[in-house]
């Protein structure tokens, strides 16, 4: 199977209910002329903020200062971005566990082949008490609802 037919498969098949646009900007290129990689870790963040805004993962945080917080994060490169362009970053939640979820990212370039795809761990924070807590079941309910799926 070809890349471009795994990248189209990967596309149709699988829910990404977070999907963010992204223009690409001049000051992102680095020196050999493409998009830099850390600029990769700048949409990435972009769209996990998305998806925390998307399934109210983060609503807590004003009154109760709990909240979302990133454990990891990583990515592998596919290919280059070029300026001008745009992208799509898609999200999706791979796993939920007691406190911590994992979500997948995908970068997709303006012919939508996939340029990288990311991996985030992040756990539900208590900022006060400086402790990791439970996802609750509203939260987790919300989720598997917008991603259409059990976890």
């Amino acid at each position: 199977m070809s890349e471009q037919e795994k990248n189209l498969r990967s596309t149709t098949t699988v829910n990404f209910p977070s999907k963010l646009n992204i223009r690409l900007d001049w000051s992102e290129m680095d020196m050999f002329g493409h998009i830099n990689n850390v600029m990769f870790f700048k949409f990435i963040q972009a769209s996990r903020v998305n998806y925390w805004e998307i399934s109210q993962f983060h609503k807590d945080y004003a009154d109760k200062k709990v909240g979302p917080l990133l454990v990891s994060s990583s990515c592998q490169f596919r290919k280059p971005l070029f300026y001008p362009g745009n992208i799509v970053v898609e999200a999706r939640v791979d796993f939920i566990k007691n406190s911590s979820m994992g979500i997948h990212h995908r970068i997709l370039n303006d012919k939508g082949e996939i340029a990288a795809e990311a991996q985030d761990i992040i756990v539900l924070f208590d900022f006060i008490k400086n402790t990791s807590v439970s996802i609750p079941q509203n939260v987790r309910q919300f989720i598997e609802e917008l991603e259409n799926r059990k976890f």
